[in-house]
This record gives C-alpha cells, structure tokens and sequence, in this order.
C-alpha cells in the first residue's frame, strides 16, 4: 500500500506505511510510526472511526517526544474486513481480542494504550485482560461504561438539543456518492463538536479521505453500533486497574458529557484528568494538540530526554 510522505516542520514522516496485519479471522490495517526501540503506543478509534481519527502530524509529535506510536483501522472501517452493512456477525469482545492479536502480530510486549469514545472500553478491557502487558492507559472522550455494562442512570445522556437533533427524521445518504457522504458526516460531526471549535473545511476534507480509503463506508458507519455487546464486564472491576491512567475530555462534550469523565477519575485507583475547554465529542482540535501530547508523554514515562 502507498503512504505519502507527510512533513512535520521539516523532516520526512517517520510513518512505516500502511499494511495489512493478519489477525485470526480478519485483516487489521495497521499504520506504525517511529523507532520500534521507544515505548510502544497503540491507538485505538472509537465506534465507526478509522486510524485516521489519529492525524498523523499529531502521530508525529508522539514519535518526537519518543513514543513508537501504532495507529490501526477497527474492523469494519477503513481498509480493515469489512462486513454486509447491518450484519457485522461480531461483538466487543472480538474487537478486544483483534486488539490484542494486532499487538502479537506486530510482535509489540509491553505496550502503553490510549483509545477514543468506544476505544477507551477497548483499552480498559486490555489492561484487565493483560494487566502485565499494559503500562498506562489515556482514555480520550470515553465513559466508565462498556457495551457490556449495565446502564447507568445517575450518568448524564445527551444533551436535550444533541437528542432533539437525532431523534429528528431526515433522508438517508446516498452511501455510494461521495458528496453526499461527505454532507451527512459534516452535518452530525457540528452536532458532535463543541461550537467553539468545529471546523466545517477540516471536517468536510476528513470525512473525503476517510471516504476514499474505507472498503465499504455504509458498513463501518452502521455495524460497531449493531455489533453484539459482548460479555466484557468492565466498569464493575476498574478497581484492578493500578496502572497510570489519564484521562481527556472535552467539558462541551454534548453526547458523553464531561460528568463522565470525573466518574472514571474517581473510580480509577491512578487517573488524572485533563480537561479541554469548550471541546466537544470530537477529533482533537489542532490547538489542544501540545497540551494533550505533552500529557501523554506524561503518562506514558515522560518525554525523549527528560
């Protein structure tokens, strides 16, 4: 697979190129940047999203701070194996487990983890299922619940104008139009942000690329929602996780709102909190890009040098 050369002040991209991984029954691919030396990083995306909710520029600046950082599509999104749209005939439990076979396979040991939205359950479920294994975790834009965990009602849900907005009727995309694919994600990503950082060209160009590399973007916009919910129960043992734990959250968060983000840092023995004015449930904005490397340089055993 072809990756082009990104520049990051100058020097070429340190990225090894795309490949795909075989991992038990599926292909995983996977995108590693850096010295394989340095601590190892694995990024892991939320529901629906692809490595590429991971910039590779801010892959890079992990890589300067000395991190060997691996960033991968889930399956179902990007150029992972695909699924029929509506029959994704997995749970999250098998996307733990493809987690931890991409590690094996990639011959990674001890690995520090960070994991958005859904990937945040998927990295706490790594650090109870391998607790050797697992050196820190960050939890970005997460909740304490994983699909497998009893809903919790003293947890806040969405905002009133968020479920007003999905809960209205409107047309179903066209998923094979390009166009019309880049629209509808623009239009539920502005509901997803925080106003005061939702940017309409960035979220149009990510939603075209991320478009142009997916097998099938029907599939991975529908099936993690439709996957089983595994039998991974989570939130009920977050006291055996004595790992570093950081944890990001936006305070506009209007899906996953930041009272989320507290319950976690309480309930996790070693967590500390970072929060991000104003972001919502988003890609990380551009300018919180140095605050939350540097905190995860932190987390993870300090910065190259330090």
């Amino acid at each position: 697979m072809s990756h082009e050369d990104v520049t990051v002040d100058g020097p070429k991209s340190t990225s090894h190129g795309r490949r795909l991984v075989a991992v038990g029954d599926v292909e995983l691919c996977a995108e590693p940047f850096g010295n394989p030396g340095d601590p190892t990083l694995l990024l892991i995306s939320g529901s629906s999203s692809p490595m590429d909710a991971y910039h590779p520029l801010f892959c890079e600046q992990l890589v300067a701070g000395g991190r060997h950082v691996i960033r991968y599509d889930n399956r179902d999104t990007g150029e992972s194996t695909s699924y029929p749209a509506g029959r994704p005939g997995y749970g999250f439990d098998d996307i733990v487990a493809d987690a931890i076979g991409l590690l094996d396979a990639l011959e990674v040991g001890d690995v520090h983890v960070a994991g958005g939205s859904m990937g945040g359950a998927v990295a706490r479920a790594l650090a109870l299922g391998q607790p050797e294994r697992v050196r820190s975790l960050t939890l970005i834009s997460s909740t304490p619940l994983a699909p497998g965990d009893p809903r919790d009602p003293t947890l806040p849900g969405p905002t009133e104008k968020f479920r007003a907005f999905a809960g209205a009727e409107r047309p179903e995309p066209d998923w094979t139009d390009r166009d019309a694919y880049v629209d509808n994600y623009a239009l539920w990503d502005r509901q997803y942000a925080g106003t005061r950082y939702f940017d309409d060209s960035e979220s149009r160009a990510y939603a075209g690329h991320v478009f142009d590399r997916t097998r099938d973007i029907h599939a991975a916009s529908l099936n993690h929602g439709l996957a089983e919910r595994g039998s991974t129960a989570i939130r009920s043992r977050h006291a055996e996780i004595d790992c570093p734990v950081l944890v990001i959250h936006g305070t506009a968060d209007p899906v996953l709102p930041f009272r989320h983000a507290e319950v976690l840092v309480e309930e996790l023995p070693n967590a500390e909190l970072l929060a991000l004015p104003g972001v919502g449930h988003q890609l990380l904005p551009r300018e919180f890009w140095p605050t939350v490397v540097s905190a995860i340089l932190t987390v993870t055993g300090g910065p190259r040098g330090a």
